[in-house]
């Protein structure tokens, strides 16, 4: 279930930016292009970004209906991120 972090929008270009704003978003979304992506890749490729910040971004995302988050049970974790159908 998506979480909205704003009650009203104005038009679809506001909730687009939302969604996407940010200095991180776009640079985790182009990481998700080719495919699905280890959070460490997506660490690797964002150069400068924080552990806090990468997964507080990660969360949003994910909140949003725009990414899906798959844990595997094995040792270490293993968790890949991709696009949802909404984040196609």
């Amino acid at each position: 279930m998506t979480k909205k972090r704003q009650a009203d929008y104005t038009c679809a270009m506001e909730a687009a930016l939302t969604v996407i704003g940010g200095k991180w978003k776009l640079k985790i979304l182009n990481q998700l292009l080719n495919g699905p992506i280890r959070y460490s890749d997506i660490k690797r490729a964002a150069k400068g970004i924080t552990e806090k910040m990468l997964s507080q971004q990660l969360r949003e995302l994910e909140e949003d209906g725009i990414i899906s988050r798959k844990v595997y049970p094995v040792v270490p974790p293993k968790v890949e991120y991709t696009f949802t159908e909404l984040g196609c």
